[in-house]
């Protein structure tokens, strides 16, 4: 998960363009599918895109700077990006997170391409057990089961191993709006089954999660998500 932030419309519209005509065709022509490239809904000071890019292995991850090193092909069609000067930047700055996908939910689900909002949740925690305890509500108490069943449409969870504040755990869902968004939570909470796990004293939210970070995003013209 990569967070770009950028000053104006000029370095925004360099990095999707980047995105479009080299970043995507060179991922995917490399096996990497359902690249994600996002705005915010709502953005505060500078303009953020979210760049969301799967892979299915480590080896997959390591080598792949590599191959867009050899690749002619995006070096051509990334070269004002790639080798923009110290004068006017591509970007202010790059904030990366390396996630590992939840046990239960090991592969990326793309919802189908329409109109919609996307929700990004982190998780903090106070404790590396606590993370761990969480993942556990998820994968083995069933709360990844509540939202596939209450129609949250989830794109991924993942375990945050490389990245800022952690430990903390990243997801995503999807809603056809914000009064879709409010419905869907609503039922959430007022689900028998989230009841019931959220009153096991170990899962309760006190002890796990000691803070949440909620952002809305719509997808850009070139997100393959």
């Amino acid at each position: 998960l990569r967070v770009y932030s950028l000053r104006n419309e000029q370095q925004q519209k360099l990095v999707e363009d980047y995105f479009k005509n080299a970043a995507i065709p060179a991922l995917n022509r490399s096996g990497n599918k359902n690249i994600g490239v996002f705005t915010e809904l709502k953005p505060t000071g500078l303009t953020k895109l979210y760049i969301l890019i799967p892979y299915s292995s480590w080896d997959d991850f390591l080598t792949v700077q590599e191959k867009l090193a050899n690749d002619k092909v995006y070096l051509e069609a990334g070269e004002l990006y790639l080798n923009a000067p110290s004068t006017g930047p591509a970007y202010e700055r790059i904030e990366s997170s390396l996630l590992k996908a939840f046990a239960h939910a090991r592969k990326l689900q793309a919802p189908a391409q329409k109109p919609r909002i996307f929700e990004l949740r982190r998780y903090e925690h106070a404790s590396e057990s606590a993370g761990k305890k969480k993942l556990e509500m998820f994968n083995d108490a069933g709360e990844i089961d509540i939202f596939k069943r209450l129609g949250f449409r989830p794109v991924f969870f993942g375990e945050t191993l490389i990245g800022e504040l952690r430990p903390n755990l990243i997801y995503m869902v999807t809603f056809d709006d914000m009064e879709a968004h409010d419905s869907h939570w609503k039922a959430f909470g007022s689900d028998p089954e989230w009841k019931k796990i959220s009153a096991i004293p170990d899962y309760a939210d006190i002890k796990l999660v000691s803070r949440i970070t909620s952002t809305f995003l719509t997808p850009s013209a070139c997100s393959q998500i």
